[in-house]
């Protein structure tokens, strides 16, 4: 377990991330309702610039925390390299989470619209379930249960395996492209969300280096 790096200020120099990891995971979370909801009969236009916006700030909030962590390098020498590593790996994650909320807003952006859809409860329920596990994320980063943590990653590949059957579904099926792209592309999207909340999480149970894996398919995962 490498969580040992979430300490008490007179613990270490590198508590004071934790708040900015924090702030990148309510940002993703953020984002990826806003992109949900246009694309099931919210608004669209109108929340472009929020979700341009918060995505840079995610964008910053990765620079700011690895300038801090190049700082505490070199001060610290080689004291802290596993969390430091801990803490690049993380960072370039929640990053990716932001970029795939992105895509997910540009396909409403696009002209999608899925809120008459006859699958709309369907798409629905992934889309609050894996906005609560967004939240989650950052709740065990805090606790740092890895009992919860290993049921996390299990619900987590359950998902993706759920994601990856619709996406061949799809490529199989019979609808219009204009049905079965936008709808191949979410679960895609999708699936990459929960990928890398997984290798987020990874970080309470898993030593250093073997984090950043679980966005591989089981079959090649180390």
């Amino acid at each position: 377990m490498v969580m040992s790096f979430f300490r008490r200020p007179e613990e270490g120099g590198l508590s004071q991330i934790d708040a900015q990891v924090q702030r990148m995971i309510n940002d993703a979370r953020h984002t990826f309702d806003l992109a949900m909801n246009a694309l099931t009969g919210g608004p669209v236009t109108t929340i472009a610039d929020e979700v341009r916006r918060t995505d840079r700030q995610i964008n910053v909030t990765e620079m700011e925390i690895r300038r801090e962590l190049v700082v505490h390098a070199s001060v610290h020498g080689g004291t802290d390299t596993p969390e430091v590593l801990v803490f690049m790996n993380m960072v370039k994650d929640l990053e990716r989470i932001g970029d795939y909320n992105k895509n997910i807003f540009d396909l409403a952006n696009d002209g999608v619209s899925m809120a008459e859809a006859p699958d709309l409860d369907q798409i629905l329920g992934y889309r609050d379930e894996v906005s609560s596990r967004i939240a989650l994320m950052g709740e065990l980063l805090t606790t740092r249960d890895a009992d919860r943590a290993r049921a996390y990653i299990a619900r987590g590949d359950e998902m993706r395996r759920d994601f990856d059957a619709r996406i061949v579904e799809l490529l199989h099926s019979t609808e219009t492209a204009m049905v079965a792209v936008p709808r191949a592309l979410l679960y895609r999207f999708l699936k990459r969300v929960t990928a890398h909340s997984l290798n987020v999480v990874s970080a309470i149970v898993m030593p250093v280096d073997r984090l950043d894996y679980f966005d591989e398919d089981e079959d090649t995962r180390i």
